[in-house]
């Protein structure tokens, strides 16, 4: 199963270790979609983040 992860809220105020975690991801730029397998370890940074991102199922 993959799941796209775009940012939908700015980085601005967010904590050094969120940053880089949106840097792993692959996230560059708000609202341009990456695209991840659900893996547990994707899944997790995409929930440590939850709050900055939309996560979507890709069929």
């Amino acid at each position: 199963m993959k799941i796209r992860v775009t940012q939908i809220k700015s980085m601005i105020g967010s904590t050094q270790r969120q940053k880089n975690t949106l840097a792993a991801l692959g996230i560059k730029k708000m609202h341009n979609p990456v695209e991840h397998e659900a893996t547990p370890q994707i899944l997790g940074m995409v929930e440590k983040v939850r709050h900055l991102v939309s996560v979507e199922e890709v069929k």
